[in-house]
């Protein structure tokens, strides 16, 4: 394993919320259940990613499993990455009582995870993204792009900001989960908004353009949920090799 250079972005320091915490781990499915219908959007991310018993998928920031776990009832293999040792474990365990045995669960992320298999059909990631700065997320469709197959598919579901009225956009949104649910919800959206990095879209468009991606489908919901349905058009083009460290983060991989 290669070490990184000293001016890459570490990864594995949580931001905002620390899902590297039993507790916050523990709470998350039920905390996100006030806002979110997750079982639903693990249906429509796999119905547009249209992946069939033959597909391969990977799904970068796992969390807690649920798309790792609906993936795996309609894929051949998933692969479930995350930086939090925490998640895996949980995740894994949902596994397990799900019966699955076609997810393998590894430790890394966008920029470390090194994918020692075939290129994939499908990649996913959820609520995950906004984690890294601007200049890393280009960094990572690119790694992203190559670990898919030509004419693979990208969906990205994620806090992404559309430029017009941006402002009142972000109030009504945190005046409105804080309503769902409470006021400690409220505030950590506010906290995701001040301390992570959700960007705008017409940013989004260029980084994955940039990446070899053609965008063919594009929706920003109250003008702050985006999902990007990209299709892998080209390969990207590449910087030097000191910038993609042979880091295998895979030491605590396994299948569920």
């Amino acid at each position: 394993m290669k070490e990184a250079p000293s001016w890459q972005y570490n990864e594995f320091r949580q931001v905002g919320t620390d899902y590297d915490d039993p507790a916050q781990v523990e709470a998350y499915d039920t905390r996100h259940a006030q806002f979110r219908d997750i079982d639903a959007e693990c249906s429509e991310t796999l119905d547009r990613l249209g992946v069939t018993p033959q597909s391969a998928l990977i799904e970068m920031g796992t969390g807690t499993g649920t798309l790792a776990i609906h993936a795996a009832r309609r894929c051949a293999t998933v692969y479930a990455i995350d930086v939090s040792r925490q998640m895996l474990e949980f995740a894994r365990q949902k596994a397990v009582g799900a019966g699955l045995g076609n997810i393998v669960f590894c430790h890394g992320g966008f920029l470390t995870y090194d994918h020692a298999y075939g290129p994939v059909d499908a990649m996913a990631t959820g609520m995950a993204f906004h984690h890294l700065p601007d200049f890393w997320k280009g960094i990572a469709l690119r790694r992203m792009n190559n670990m898919l197959k030509l004419g693979g598919q990208l969906y990205i579901n994620d806090v992404i900001f559309e430029d017009t009225n941006v402002a009142a956009n972000i109030s009504r949104w945190i005046t409105h989960l804080a309503e769902i649910g409470g006021t400690k919800l409220g505030d950590e959206v506010a906290t995701h908004v001040r301390e992570e990095y959700s960007t705008f879209d017409w940013i989004m468009d260029g980084l994955l353009t940039r990446a070899g991606f053609k965008i063919q489908s594009k929706e920003i919901l109250e003008g702050v949920i985006g999902k990007y349905l990209c299709v892998k058009e080209s390969e990207a083009a590449q910087p030097s090799p000191a910038a993609y460290p042979d880091r295998r983060a895979n030491a605590s991989s396994g299948s569920a």
